[in-house]
């Protein structure tokens, strides 16, 4: 006989488990809706090179590391699932004439029309590490002494091969940037219900990461920018912590600005992750935005744990030595509000100025410190820029 407190019990514990249910069901809903509304996206073909040269279009030649799988499909070179060996690829894209900033026209049907969408004019899969080195090198080349760098994209959840390609080529556009253009791109399926699967991706693509760093280190580069997405940020911050441990930097003083834009980061792992780094030598920067409805799912996923790109607490990131770009007031060209730091290309110039004048960059964790704040107006909005100046 069942006591009546014990089916009270699994009454509670049943009816919780139905609430948590409708809360996934609402969760998935949003995404599923996100999707729907969402243009068509590059899956296939996209990457075909377009021999017409249009009047007023711009090109920009970019190299790539993946640890994607392969495509044999025309103009798509790699897909959503992992492969175990890293490969390398040059692409030259092209940003159509009426290109608006902060946005990445992306083509209705493949190939694209390289008058008015992003296209690509040639694509080259390159063989192995020296294949790739020799091909860098040859750019960074071009540039005078003083103007070779790199400029290394680590894209997020959600990301088609082809996406992330022409993703890096508008950052650099609208950047205005000479630096030569590398993107790492792990094994995201791009679809907004594969979430495990593309933070596991991640998770695989840490040593490969690593090895991308330790290459890029040994070019005749002058300095590696990054740039890092989403929950390519967990890769990234995995991959300077495994290179802190191992020793793998011998240069650091080739290393450049860190930007970790929208992480989708645990708050409390990344403080361990950065804590064991020691003292950060380098300008490193937080984007982060409270209104950030992807990193509100993620959050819910991870069991309401803080993810970092939506931080509310500022003070706790300044304390391990960075400084935070809040871009909360500032208007988003997507509807959940997560790729803001497209936008940031577009002001690239200000952007530098202001952080080069406006805040100083912490010493590193453990360091005493006080934040400053400088509230500017960027993009037509109010940005607050808070670094931690060591006492």
């Amino acid at each position: 006989m069942v006591r009546k407190s014990d089916r009270r019990t699994r009454f509670v514990v049943a009816f919780a488990a139905l609430r948590r249910s409708r809360t996934v069901v609402a969760v998935l809903l949003v995404a599923g809706t996100l999707a729907a509304c969402a243009p068509p996206r590059p899956v296939s073909g996209f990457l075909a090179p377009v021999a017409t040269q249009v009047q007023g279009a711009t090109e920009h030649t970019l190299f790539v590391a993946t640890t994607r799988q392969r495509d044999a499909t025309p103009g798509t070179l790699f897909n959503g699932e992992r492969s175990p060996t890293l490969s390398f690829a040059e692409l030259t894209v092209s940003v159509p004439p009426t290109h608006v900033p902060g946005a990445v026209e992306f083509a209705r049907a493949a190939p694209g029309d390289p008058n008015t969408e992003f296209v690509a004019r040639s694509a080259e899969i390159l063989d192995g590490d020296r294949a790739f080195l020799q091909a860098l090198n040859a750019q960074l080349a071009q540039r005078p002494k003083g103007k070779r760098d790199i400029f290394l994209f680590i894209h997020g959840f959600n990301t088609l091969f082809a996406e992330a390609a022409y993703t890096q080529a508008q950052v650099v556009h609208d950047s205005a940037t000479v630096s030569v253009p590398v993107v790492f791109t792990w094994a995201s399926r791009g679809d907004p219900f594969q979430y495990v699967y593309d933070n596991n991706s991640a998770t695989v693509a840490r040593d490969n990461l690593v090895h991308t760093l330790k290459l890029l280190l040994a070019s005749n580069a002058e300095k590696i920018n990054i740039l890092a997405h989403s929950m390519g940020n967990w890769a990234t911050v995995e991959a300077f912590r495994q290179l802190k441990l191992t020793n793998g930097v011998k240069d650091k003083s080739k290393i450049g600005v860190i930007l970790l834009a929208a992480p989708d980061l645990d708050f409390d792992v990344f403080k361990s992750q950065l804590r064991s780094f020691g003292k950060i030598n380098h300008p490193f920067y937080v984007i982060l935005s409270r209104d950030d409805k992807a990193l509100g799912i993620s959050s819910f996923i991870a069991g309401g744990q803080t993810r970092v790109g939506n931080a509310t607490n500022a003070a706790e990131l300044t304390a391990l030595g960075a400084t935070v770009i809040d871009l909360s007031d500032v208007q988003a060209n997507d509807p959940v509000n997560h790729g803001k730091f497209m936008e940031l290309a577009t002001i690239g110039p200000q952007l530098r100025s202001v952080l080069a004048t406006g805040v100083k960059a912490g010493r590193g964790p453990g360091a005493a410190a006080v934040a400053t704040n400088s509230l500017v107006t960027l993009l037509g909005a109010p940005v607050k820029i808070i670094g931690a100046v060591a006492q």
